[in-house]
């Protein structure tokens, strides 16, 4: 599985740490940024690049960290193709893809600790979709509504 992680100033140090931990277990990485901590850096600049690599299908499922996650979610779900999460427990980690075919996972650097976020990640990267009928009559829904239909 190739896995894309991106990060501003504010998730900067827990996307360090989780790479390190990625990287060790085997997982290949792409490193969308930042490369170093600017705390004037924004996460948009970090994140659009990384869900549109998730929605071309150039990663298989995205890591997107920012202070409190909820900028880094928005920003990715504004992309075509892209169904990030700002995930804070084991449940929602799998089920989110699962069920609804998350492809990125959201986490917020000044919310959940590295010990919880290696966990949740864990989680979402061993998670596959189940495909159900229903599952995927929602997520045609989705694709519709993305294309203006």
């Amino acid at each position: 599985m190739n896995i894309g992680i991106a990060a501003d100033h504010g998730g900067y140090a827990l996307k360090q740490r989780l790479t390190e931990v990625l990287r060790d277990a085997g997982i290949a990485l792409v490193d969308f940024g930042a490369t170093e901590l600017n705390p004037l850096d924004d996460y948009p600049r970090f994140v659009i690049p990384l869900a549109r690599a998730v929605a071309a299908r150039e990663v298989d499922r995205g890591i997107a960290i920012c202070g409190s996650g909820v900028g880094a979610c928005i920003a990715a779900n504004k992309v075509a193709g892209v169904r990030a999460c700002l995930i804070m427990d084991g449940f929602s980690a799998h089920q989110g893809v699962e069920d609804d075919d998350m492809n990125i996972i959201c986490l917020g650097g000044n919310v959940v600790g590295f010990f919880l976020a290696r966990e949740l990640v864990t989680t979402f990267l061993s998670a596959e979709f189940k495909g159900d009928e229903r599952f995927r009559r929602r997520l045609h829904e989705i694709d519709a509504l993305e294309k203006g239909e």
